[in-house]
């Protein structure tokens, strides 16, 4: 099966999940910015002072999503250079809407130790800044159509066309690249997508890794332990490909211990694997310090995951996706399979079968890693906010 083959599978389920999950989606946002067009820029540039306000515009959460994690990562660093945050939230799903405004901001404070990063739940109380900040297909016409920002841009951690089957959402997310916003995205290789495919100006940052969580430790790896990252609500996870491997390793060795995670509710799987629910980060740093493989699977642009396991110096395996070769290559630490369950079975069984294979990916991964740093990431980043600002001053 080709990998082309594998997406167009598992798109079909994307779609489903996100109906199930939250009902119809209707960002009424796009209808407005059809309406009425964006709001018009500030036209003053900054002053001497090199700090910034960001306001930074988040789509409706849920507890273990990795792209907001990412987005609190990133802003706690740009608070330490001395830039002014506020985060907004533009809950397009519906999905806040019955709660209330306490609850939802304590809920985004739990699920991300946002660390008094405050969030606003309606713009009633906008202000304006120097750089507003979407950070979501679903964010872009709500950001556009702000008032009194001197600057704007876009952190695309994702190419977010590919989360959907043929739809609206679809449309939307491929429209919003063409805005001409400034992208600030989660890799070379999604920065050269969207240069190529939509004409966008880009830069990049790296996924950083919290090293005092993620690190390894010396722990015993004594057991044939595999963890699997089996997020099934995120289908670019390619979860239903992943449990396939892991069925027909355990039917060739009965003995393997395989853990699930990354859900909040048990999978139905035949192999009766442990199923451990979604982690924060200190148990998810000690489940990667005792397994003996990990393994995460990625779609579209690579996932932190893969960089937390390799943090740890625990082997991983991976698809060998366009953007995990590009970001990575076929002979980098981590091991890449076809998306094939076979193959993807004999990568595991290559690392279990072989200790010297493991030492070496384990610190191949752990060398890679080291300069893997939020505050690396959020300097890039924070260049990439300055470049829009100065660009928007030019035109």
């Amino acid at each position: 099966m080709s990998l082309r083959g594998a997406v167009q599978r598992l798109r079909t389920r994307a779609t489903s999940t996100q109906s199930s999950a939250s009902g119809l989606m209707l960002p009424t946002a796009q209808l407005e910015l059809a309406r009425d067009g964006p709001a018009p820029l500030v036209p003053e540039g900054l002053d001497a002072d090199p700090s910034m306000t960001i306001a930074v515009v988040i789509p409706s959460f849920r507890r273990g999503s990795g792209g907001h994690a990412t987005i609190v990562n990133l802003l706690r660093e740009l608070r330490v250079l001395g830039h002014s945050i506020s985060l907004w939230l533009e809950d397009c799903e519906g999905r806040h809407g019955r709660e209330s405004a306490a609850l939802t901001k304590r809920s985004f404070a739990d699920f991300y130790a946002s660390d008094g990063l405050e969030l606003h739940t309606d713009f009633g109380a906008w202000q304006g800044a120097d750089v507003v900040l979407a950070t979501g297909w679903q964010t872009v016409a709500r950001t556009l159509m702000l008032r009194g920002a001197r600057a704007r841009a876009y952190l695309v951690q994702d190419h977010e066309p590919d989360f959907y089957g043929a739809s609206a959402e679809a449309l939307w997310a491929e429209d919003t690249y063409r805005q001409g916003l400034p992208c600030v995205a989660a890799s070379p290789w999604l920065a050269e997508l969207l240069r190529a495919r939509y004409d966008a100006r880009a830069t990049y940052f790296e996924l950083g890794v919290d090293h005092a969580i993620y690190r390894p430790t010396g722990a015993d790896r004594g057991g044939d332990l595999v963890v699997f990252y089996a997020r099934a609500i995120t289908p670019r996870r390619a979860v239903p490909l992943g449990l396939l491997a892991l069925g027909e390793l355990r039917r060739r060795r009965p003995a393997v211990q395989i853990a699930l995670y990354g859900e909040s509710s048990p999978l139905e799987v035949p192999f009766a694997p442990r199923q451990l629910g979604v982690l924060e980060a200190p148990r998810l740093a000690g489940l990667y310090s005792e397994a003996t493989v990990g393994m995460v699977l990625s779609l579209t642009n690579p996932s932190l995951i893969a960089l937390e396991m390799m943090a740890c110096g625990l082997p991983c395996v991976e698809l060998a996706s366009e953007s995990m070769l590009a970001t990575f290559g076929r002979e980098g630490p981590l091991r890449l399979a076809e998306p094939d369950p076979l193959a993807l079975c004999a990568e595991i069984e290559a690392l279990l079968d072989d200790p010297e294979r493991r030492r070496r990916a384990s610190s191949a991964g752990v060398q890679l890693m080291a300069e893997r740093t939020w505050e690396h990431a959020a300097l890039q980043v924070e260049q990439g906010l300055r470049t829009a600002i100065a660009d928007a001053s030019r035109s």
